[in-house]
């Protein structure tokens, strides 16, 4: 089964192209341009060096959140385009849960954390089994930074995602047994998007075009800003 998967939903962006768990093709980039001008042609570039086009495809996955909105929203117009003008199914995916796929074959608790901002984090925990897949523990959530390292506290746990370095640097002192992921591991991967939507795809739990959607932990901040000022400074 062959799946084109999107990753754009931290500063990095990732393009997979997987036959069953096997990747075919993929690209990266970390390089500080918009999803706007990497995400199409990287997937273009994937297609083409293994001579195939999107109507080949058995589907499209992305991660749909949480994540930048800006992001996230990209991402997931790109894949409601590919699967529209084709005629595809496609999957959403937890952002969070994806990126947990890519500590699989280790062991222990992985705490997947993505900056959100204003001191919080979005964040889910999952128990790592070696080669069986991640298993999750908490909803994925926005959190206080503070609240996370009351939580985590003396447990050891992998940090990992673009808030990771972040998260260590602040809760070191008091949750001493916490690590970063290995530098190429931390940024969410498109491989792990695919990872997840695999199992969807083959128990026919997809959807159209249409039915996919963002999943936004938080109002984006722009219309935190405004209901702030219509409602005397309180953020609903």
């Amino acid at each position: 089964m062959k799946i084109l998967s999107f990753e754009s939903s931290a500063v990095s962006a990732a393009v997979c192209l997987t036959d069953g768990s096997r990747v075919v093709a993929s690209a990266f980039q970390n390089c500080g341009l918009t999803h706007s001008r990497t995400l199409l042609p990287m997937a273009q570039q994937v297609l083409e060096n293994v001579g195939l086009r999107p109507c080949d495809l058995d589907g499209f996955a992305v991660a749909a959140g949480p994540g930048s909105f800006t992001g996230i929203r990209i991402g997931v117009a790109t894949i409601k385009g590919l699967a529209f003008g084709t005629d595809k199914p496609c999957v959403g995916v937890s952002t969070l849960k994806a990126m947990a796929h890519n500590l699989s074959g280790m062991t222990g608790v992985v705490s997947c954390v993505m900056d959100a901002r204003a001191g919080q984090v979005y964040h889910a925990r999952f128990q790592l089994n070696g080669t069986q897949p991640p298993v999750r523990l908490t909803p994925d959530r926005a959190v206080l930074i503070s609240s996370l390292a009351e939580e985590i506290g003396q447990n050891p746990e992998i940090l990992i995602g673009d808030g990771a370095e972040m998260c260590y640097t602040r809760i070191i002192e008091i949750c001493p047994r916490v690590v970063l992921a290995p530098s190429h591991l931390v940024y969410p991967s498109a491989y792990g998007v695919a990872m997840v939507a695999l199992p969807r795809f083959l128990s026919g739990e997809t959807m159209t075009a249409d039915q996919l959607d963002a999943v936004y932990l938080r109002k984006p901040q722009a219309v935190q800003m405004r209901e702030k000022r219509f409602n005397g400074g309180n953020v609903t």
